[in-house]
């Protein structure tokens, strides 16, 4: 049985993963952990049943819980700020992290990378744990590699209450399609344009351009636009709803639960792509 720490059980997301987390036979949830709905039980708030009955707890004290708890996993959906404060605390008492937290920066990443191998304790790190986004990201590494003089643009659309732009999934895109072309991301990134004379410089290697739209509830759209001369392919995936994030989380715990090796793992490698 894998015992489960639930950071930030009281968001959307948080939500999603303690119900399917309380009705999985394969997870425990011993512990959840926030800043709001102290004290109220998890199961009323996620909306299921949950028959020993967690109670949310202060983040505050999470040293203090984990030492009561002694989970095998945390999960963290939250925000950068709360993620890279609260996964240190996880990972140095041995505990393996799920994170879905975007904007990480990359001084966290490099140390909680140093801390993962020095306390044995691997962890699944990803903008987006849906599979079939997962499956959008190894299609973009393949088509970018025969499409490389062509233009590539990423278009994200998400909810008005998010909070980073582009989005993580977009900006992993970005990322893969510049490894694929061997160009340095920062240099190649062109997050959106000005009004006035702002002429595209052509071909992928010179210019990876992104857009952002935020618009009322909308899970999560992402759309790789290919054109040359004449023609033009899209890649697009669009999210009904949030379950298929929550999903993956939770073949994430099982997955970073048995995992061997300490290191930074992706969705990639849960799906065995």
């Amino acid at each position: 049985m894998i015992k489960l720490l639930v950071l930030g059980p009281t968001g959307v997301m948080g939500k999603l993963i303690s119900k399917l987390a309380l009705e999985d036979d394969e997870i425990e949830v011993v512990a959840a952990c926030g800043i709001n709905n102290i004290g109220e039980e998890l199961g009323f708030i996620s909306g299921t049943i949950d028959a020993n009955k967690i109670k949310i707890t202060d983040v505050n004290k999470l040293e203090e819980i984990i030492n009561e708890t002694k989970p095998h996993v945390a999960v963290d959906f939250t925000v950068a700020s709360a993620t890279e404060k609260n996964s240190i605390i996880c990972v140095k008492n041995r505990i393996r992290c799920v994170i879905g937290t975007t904007a990480l920066s990359q001084d966290f990443l490099k140390r909680f990378e140093k801390l993962i191998e020095e306390f044995n304790a691997p962890a699944v790190i990803s903008p987006n744990m849906a599979t079939g986004v997962n499956i959008l990201f190894k299609m973009a590494s393949i088509l970018t590699q025969y499409l490389q003089n062509w233009d590539i643009e990423i278009l994200e659309t998400h909810h008005h209450r998010k909070i980073d732009a582009p989005s993580g999934t977009a900006l992993k895109i970005g990322q893969l399609i510049s490894n694929t072309v061997g160009s340095d991301f920062e240099k190649i990134a062109k997050f959106g344009r000005q009004r006035g004379p702002n002429k595209r410089s052509v071909g992928v290697k010179k210019e990876i351009g992104f857009h952002s739209i935020r618009a009322g509830d909308i899970v999560g759209d992402h759309v790789i636009l290919y054109a040359g001369p004449g023609e033009r392919i899209e890649l697009k995936h669009q999210a009904h709803s949030r379950e298929c994030f929550a999903n993956g989380a939770i073949d994430a715990i099982k997955f970073v639960a048995k995992i061997k090796k300490a290191k930074i793992y992706s969705t990639n490698e849960v799906l065995g792509l």
